[in-house]
């Protein structure tokens, strides 16, 4: 039997994960955050001292890279050549660096099959920048989750902030405006929504409203 895959994409700060996780649990569904793949192994690349734009290294790196996201009591962790990478790729830098890496055709490549091997074997909620367009195209349901940059990062601040971690608002902003402007100017899978997808807009609703708006979105559907 088929895996019912559902495919969440939209900008950084959007709610994707927190939401995506929360409907996952609801639905008895596996949750996928792809953008820990992406930071995981861009996090990798900078602590190994490889340039981005040497794509020989890169290559090279990525022969000896092996992520895996593992399910502990429920929680995803994402694995680096054995290591937690899970706690290492929440901050502004992992994030930029994740952005500046997912530009790479071979990176998207190498963690592509990752992706779609998971869909195949379970009935899951995957969000990402390219998971309607690119990754999961026959996804049963499609939603592209959005709200204003300044609101979202808002909640990226506070959300730094309850981490315990000294950041500026304008930095913070700065940040995820040039982030929105890297993924969705990208030449590779850039950041857009499917034809088919369900635009759900979370500027004036706060968490739990999101997460009801986003169930009742998929229950609709399914």
């Amino acid at each position: 039997m088929k895996k019912i895959n559902i495919a969440i994409d939209g900008p950084a700060g959007a709610g994707k994960s927190t939401i995506a996780k929360r409907a996952a649990s609801e639905l008895g569904f596996i949750y996928v955050d792809t953008g820990a793949l992406y930071r995981t192994v861009g996090v990798f690349a900078v602590e190994e001292g490889v340039d981005f734009d040497d794509l020989e290294k890169l290559e090279k790196l990525l022969e000896r890279t092996d992520v895996k996201l593992k399910y502990e009591n429920g929680v995803q962790k994402v694995y680096c050549n054995g290591e937690d990478y899970s706690g290492k790729i929440r901050t502004p830098e992992a994030s930029l660096a994740a952005s500046d890496i997912s530009k790479i055709p071979m990176v998207r490549a190498f963690l592509l099959s990752l992706q779609r091997d998971i869909a195949k074997q379970n009935d899951c909620i995957m969000d990402g920048r390219d998971i309607g367009t690119v990754v999961l195209p026959d996804a049963q349901i499609k939603i592209f989750l959005t709200a204003d940059v300044e609101k979202r990062a808002k909640r990226r601040y506070n959300e730094l902030l309850e981490k315990g971690e000294k950041v500026d608002f304008d930095d913070v902003l700065e940040d995820m405006k040039k982030r929105d402007y890297q993924d969705s100017h990208r030449e590779v899978a850039p950041l857009k929504p499917a034809d088919d997808s369900v635009i759900v807009d979370t500027t004036d609703i706060g968490l739990e409203e999101s997460i009801a708006l986003m169930l009742r979105t998929i229950k609709e559907r399914l």
